[in-house]
């Protein structure tokens, strides 16, 4: 579907968005693991968290849904049942990892799949640390999926992780809490952490040192949760408000945990007026509403130390960039190359494709110039953030612009076009 979208005066108003994903995707699988029925509010609405939920399904979990509340009847400890079929993890990444780490301390064979773009993305990271647990784990000859595990005895292990990942350390705190002796993780570099909040797992701090201890003690119990609504989805409607003149925007309860607010501190940093309010906290898990004003922004030296907090919000940050005094430049990012699609290379080519001057590197780019071109069509490249990120710009552009394949964008926010709507004029 080739979407057009027209030129935004201005927005105002408030959003109420869904639940975060990231958290989504946790708050599923650990409710399956618990015993007993667990009650999710807010739950993400996106095709990568129903991924989660159908993956769940086979392993013999039952969900009741109404509206955005998903009630979870748990199998508790290793009582999931041997699924009859592979299980497809459809474009979600952070399926496939974290279900990957929960079933290679199942008692049956199972394996994993996904859709064309999934499985080109890199397997390789998960499974080297879970089979120094002893895990029996099978990938492609290229290190991809499909994913094959079977049945084995783990070990606990003491891993300092090699790249920033959530996804991995994730997939290894799973697996150890399937263990009497303890795991450590070892990061040197911060990355979301929400899976230890969840779990209420113990953590050690030394400067920037960070180790997390995993183990069946931490086992889960049943909960209730109200997600707080995702910040990255929010990210790209700041974005907006901040380049629109005369707008304002008011953000409901949207999660502001400290490994997530990477992407409000740089826009502050770069100018931005932005402001929390009403700050509490939702299972351990920071939240607020956030009030966003137009702003006049300027292109600020990013540190690497940020890269892994704001992985996900760097398409539409380059947006925020184009329009702000200066060059955009971002390295330190080999990571955006893996991920639904090469992202350095989409974002390069469509910021090709309005007029602008880029130049691309390994682990990252530069963009300036002016945007010369008058009506563009933007490559989605069947990715939902360069999606989004394209059609924000789009409503930038005096005469507005097009995206391919925009149907891609219910991998995360299914319900963009309508938030868009509410709050633009």
């Amino acid at each position: 579907m080739i979407k057009e979208f027209n030129r935004v005066n201005r927005v105002n108003g408030e959003l109420k968005l869904p639940g975060d994903k990231s958290i989504s995707h946790r708050a599923v699988m650990i409710a399956c693991m618990a015993d007993g029925v667990s009650v999710i509010k807010n739950l993400s609405s996106s095709e990568d968290v129903n991924s989660t939920i159908k993956c769940f399904e086979q392993l013999g979990c039952n969900f009741e849904k109404n509206r955005s509340t998903l009630k979870v009847y748990g199998k508790g400890f290793k009582g999931f049942n041997r699924p009859t079929q592979t299980l497809d993890c459809g474009n979600s990444g952070t399926t496939a990892r974290l279900l990957t780490g929960i079933l290679s301390a199942q008692d049956f064979e199972s394996e994993l799949v996904g859709d064309q773009s999934l499985s080109k993305r890199p397997m390789q990271r998960i499974v080297e640390p879970l089979r120094k647990m002893n895990a029996n784990i099978f990938t492609s000859n290229s290190g991809t999926l499909p994913l094959k595990i079977y049945p084995s005895v783990l070990k606990p292990i003491e891993y300092e992780m090699p790249v920033a990942s959530a996804q991995v350390k994730s997939s290894i705190l799973f697996a150890a809490l399937h263990l009497n002796e303890e795991s450590t993780v070892i990061e040197n570099f911060s990355t979301r952490d929400h899976t230890e909040k969840m779990l209420g797992l113990r953590t050690s701090q030394n400067n920037s040192m960070k180790k997390i201890y995993s183990s069946k003690k931490y086992y889960p119990s049943s909960f209730v949760m109200n997600i707080p609504s995702d910040i990255s989805s929010a990210s790209f409607f700041m974005v907006l408000a901040l380049l629109l003149p005369e707008s304002e925007l008011l953000l409901k309860n949207i999660s502001l945990n400290p490994t997530r607010i990477g992407v409000i501190k740089l826009l502050k940093e770069m100018g931005g007026n932005i402001e929390i309010l009403n700050a509490s906290h939702e299972k351990n898990e920071e939240i607020g509403d956030v009030i966003v004003k137009s702003s006049k922004l300027r292109n600020v030296e990013i540190d690497k130390a940020i890269i892994p907090n704001i992985i996900d919000e760097i398409p539409i940050l380059s947006i925020a960039g184009v329009f702000a005094e200066g060059s955009f430049k971002i390295t330190n990012a080999r990571e955006l190359r893996f991920k639904e699609s090469d992202r350095i290379k989409a974002l390069c080519e469509n910021y090709k494709l309005a007029g602008l001057k880029v130049d691309e590197f390994d682990d990252g780019f530069v963009v300036n110039g002016n945007l010369s071109n008058e009506t563009v069509m933007f490559n989605s490249y069947n990715d939902h953030r360069i999606a989004m990120a394209f059609a924000i710009l789009s409503t930038l552009l005096p005469q507005g612009g097009k995206v391919t394949d925009f149907e891609c964008v219910k991998i995360s926010n299914p319900s963009f076009l309508e938030q868009l709507s509410l709050i633009a004029s």
